[in-house]
């Protein structure tokens, strides 16, 4: 047992009666992993939103850590999600768009690769990795990394409420259909179904170390919430404000409220001081219209948001409580991206991936507890799809305070110095050529290293019409 667990594991042996000393005699933490479909960087008050309400976010960053540059690995859903159980970049899962994905049309240049439909069973994720650690392990909510072969219940889970292939609720929040969810009151909220099944999973697992895997469908669209929040927000608009839809807000209050329930719950189960606690989001907002709705939020100052690789598109939401090792109310700069989860929760339980696994994150246990950074000398993303929000497909690196982004329509380079533009309103690739040449030539040799699919040129490019496929980009939801 590595001794930066000798603090957590004395409070957990006075907690369960035992010699602080005999810390092999102690049980591991458990793990909550709370993760919000599209929720932006500034969808929580602790963040800087006037707008939303999150005071139990709020409350779980003042006894934890806050991470100010925490990155999602794909700007959208199911890749960022492979990427935090497995430890991998997408781009060397080979899964780089939502599951299934969207068909290429006439009017796009490019042709997407043919990507993974399914996270694989042979990948040792976080679930196998904890279930051989003797930990009880529930995936609740979202799932979206395959159909049925591939479901939580055959990669390590033991629980599976609500996990399907499909990135969206069938049917809506409140009447929600769902093979996995038992049968339930046409009138009850989904974000408050699943936080009741996480409730009753810590309840009867207060005796043994469990990992929740909470995955909220929400925020994700279709935008539905309880009415009686929603004129409270319709009140809140200011016209200065970009945030200002009332039905998202309703559902970040949602979604703040499973948060206050789960950690009222490890708190009412004396659980809270021997839990470790993320909470994080899969990309970006959704800032433009989609599914006949407007806008879900603004993720100003940053620059666009899901579906692209701006910051708007990858920076997240990101906080990490954990008694003992994280001080209180701390918070840290230094760029983190989603894959880093795997390797840190394994570094800190002291144990270690399989012989000869991959594993493309670093731990973070450095950072939380305040006493250096990780040898890590850039980040990188590779997106070769368009989305369904209009972003085209390209891939970027970010090394200290500079990002480049290449698109691989005509590898265009956009540089940016992200500590003096947060916005990246300034490219300053002609002013700094050989800068960009260089991050350019980093991205291609990482490219190359874990096996990127690319794009093809379109063979259908530019021929009259437009199919049905490419409304369907518009309307779909599941994205």
């Amino acid at each position: 047992m590595r001794m930066r667990l000798a603090g957590v594991l004395c409070a957990a042996a006075l907690l369960i009666g035992a010699n602080p000393l005999g810390a092999q005699q102690v049980r591991r933490p458990n793990i909550v992993f709370i993760l919000i479909d599209d929720m932006g960087w500034r969808d929580v008050g602790c963040n800087g939103s006037r707008f939303y309400e999150t005071p139990n976010i709020d409350a779980l960053a003042s006894r934890g850590m806050k991470f100010t540059n925490a990155y999602a690995a794909c700007p959208v859903c199911s890749p960022s999600r492979a990427a935090i159980l497995t430890g991998k970049y997408p781009a060397r899962l080979h899964i780089t768009d939502w599951i299934p994905g969207d068909p290429s049309v006439p009017s796009q240049k490019l042709r997407g690769p043919d990507f993974r439909k399914h996270l694989p069973l042979e990948e040792y994720n976080l679930a196998r990795v904890l279930k051989d650690a003797g930990y009880r392990s529930a995936s609740i909510g979202k799932w979206h990394l395959g159909g049925q072969p591939f479901w939580p219940e055959h990669q390590g889970f033991d629980i599976n409420v609500g996990g399907t292939e499909t990135g969206s609720p069938p049917g809506g929040y409140f009447y929600f259909r769902n093979a996995r969810i038992a049968a339930h009151d046409p009138h009850e909220y989904l974000t408050d179904r699943l936080t009741s099944e996480a409730e009753a999973f810590i309840e009867q697992n207060r005796d043994h170390p469990f990992f929740l895997y909470l995955a909220h469908y929400a925020v994700h669209i279709p935008l539905e919430a309880r009415q009686q929040l929603i004129g409270h927000y319709a009140a809140k608009i200011r016209a200065d404000d970009p945030q200002d839809n009332a039905i998202y807000a309703a559902m970040v209050q949602s979604v703040d409220e499973s948060v206050g329930r789960v950690a009222k719950k490890l708190d009412d189960l004396k659980l809270s001081d021997h839990t470790l606690v993320i909470f994080t989001s899969d990309n970006g907002g959704l800032s433009v219209r989609q599914q006949a709705n407007t806008p879900a939020t603004s993720n100003a100052p940053l620059r666009e948001g899901k579906g692209y690789l701006y910051e708007g598109g990858i920076r997240e939401p990101c906080v990490i409580c954990y008694p003992g090792v994280i001080r209180p109310g701390s918070l840290c700069d230094a760029p983190i991206i989603g894959a880093d989860f795997y390797p840190t929760i394994l570094d800190l339980l002291g144990l270690q991936p399989k012989a000869g696994q991959i594993v493309d994150g670093v731990s973070i246990v450095s950072l939380l507890e305040q006493t250096g950074t990780p040898e890590r000398d850039a980040l990188f993303w590779h997106y070769p799809h368009y989305s369904g929000q209009g972003g085209n497909p390209c891939g970027a690196v970010r090394q200290g305070d500079w990002k480049l982004i290449q698109f691989y329509e005509d590898n265009h380079t956009e540089l940016y110095n992200l500590a003096a533009d947060l916005g990246e309103k300034e490219n300053l690739t002609s002013r700094y050529p050989d800068r960009a040449a260089g991050l350019q030539r980093r991205l291609q040799d990482w490219l190359k290293s874990v096996d990127a699919q690319m794009p093809v040129a379109n063979p259908d490019f530019g021929k009259p019409g437009v199919t049905p496929a490419a409304q369907a980009r518009v309307d779909r939801p599941d994205d």
